[in-house]
């Protein structure tokens, strides 16, 4: 039976992975899940296994470091002697963390294959860690499991093995359909007393958050949306520690017509995306679901990985601009134009993968 390791680190990369060890025996694959411990507090567990109801990790290796560089090295060193000790066929790993890159290094260092889930995505950004490690990682892998077509192109032009490439799905959107049900179960609109229409916001990358001179356009940029739609605000640790220190905590508190709450789990979170009227965020992620959901998106960025959500779905790239972002965010909505999903983003992307992995 074919052995397969896959390595996880950060809460958002456990939601590309919940289908695979439940799919594994109609492949006749050994499946085990290792956790970095990258990103491990008691909200994880919680709301990653516990409310999820998913099998928890096979392996921790509860990696510690004071930096990115300190963290890598950990995750390294404890890696390789599990990777030894369990010497699986494939270890695979999703996204772009710092997890999945170290762990791909130990794995084709010590001559194990490696295959990437979301391959190929590339913002040709380089200041941002994130496309570094994707880089590494592919060039580490024997195995690319892209999700869109702009993937492919990266790859091949890379000089990529054509025959090692896989145009297979998204995994993330996996778990958004198979938690459907869930999702709609949540009480969050009741509990954050929200019963009008609403647009959702998230923002927590550092080059919006750290600065305030930044800072301040974000509040401008949440004060202008607010008066013309009800705004829901999940706010990430990062984001209210930045506001906190540069003394803008009363100013964000008393902003009108925003409701705002600390970090959600999952299904209370998705429930708020696939109930708003449109999308403002910073995030990687909510590009590819507010795209599979037909939800209007703005991202806070100037570059994207993920394309296919503007040229498919209806996102679309705006620097931080509290004028302009307030005024799109208006024509958007009386657009309402919906996009379109893109191909094989079907919910079964796990299945895919596993077909491939075990021939």
């Amino acid at each position: 039976m074919k052995k397969i390791l896959i390595c996880v680190g950060t809460r958002p990369n456990f939601i590309k992975v919940t289908r695979f060890k439940k799919l594994a025996s109609k492949y006749n694959l050994e499946i085990r899940l290792l956790h970095t411990g990258q990103h491990f507090d008691h909200q994880m567990s919680k709301v990653f296994f516990d409310e999820l109801k998913l099998d928890k990790p096979d392996i921790y290796l509860d990696a510690k470091g004071n930096t990115q560089i300190e963290m890598m090295a950990d995750i390294m060193v404890k890696f390789e002697k599990e990777l030894i000790n369990y010497h699986p066929d494939v270890v695979l790993v999703p996204g772009d963390v710092n997890s999945s890159t170290a762990c791909a290094l130990v794995a084709s260092r010590n001559g194990i294959s490696v295959g990437h889930i979301e391959s190929g995505l590339r913002s040709f950004d380089r200041e941002m860690p994130e496309e570094i490690n994707r880089i590494l990682i592919d060039d580490l892998s024997d195995y690319f499991f892209v999700t869109e077509q702009s993937g492919i192109n990266h790859l091949s032009s890379e000089g990529k093995e054509k025959s090692k490439i896989h145009m297979v799905g998204n995994t993330m959107i996996d778990s958004l359909v198979n938690f459907n049900s869930s999702i709609e179960k949540s009480n969050i609109l009741k509990e954050i007393n929200c019963s009008e229409k609403y647009g959702l916001m998230t923002f927590h990358r550092p080059s919006n958050v750290d600065n305030k001179d930044t800072l301040i356009e974000l509040l401008s940029t949440i004060e202008k949306c607010s008066k013309s739609l009800n705004m829901v605000l999940p706010l990430h640790p990062r984001t209210k520690k930045s506001l906190i220190n540069h003394q803008l905590w009363e100013r964000f508190k008393s902003i009108e017509n925003l409701i705002y709450t600390d970090s959600l789990g999952y299904l209370d979170f998705m429930k708020l995306v696939t109930n708003a009227q449109i999308v403002i965020t910073d995030s990687g992620g909510i590009q590819e679901e507010t795209t599979f959901l037909q939800i209007p998106c703005i991202t806070v960025r100037e570059n994207t990985e993920r394309p296919i959500t503007i040229t498919l779905g209806n996102n679309e790239l705006i620097k931080l601009n509290a004028e302009l972002i307030s005024s799109r965010m208006i024509e958007k909505l009386k657009s309402n134009l919906k996009g379109e999903i893109p191909p094989l983003w079907d919910g079964h992307a796990t299945e895919r993968i596993l077909d491939i992995l075990s021939k």
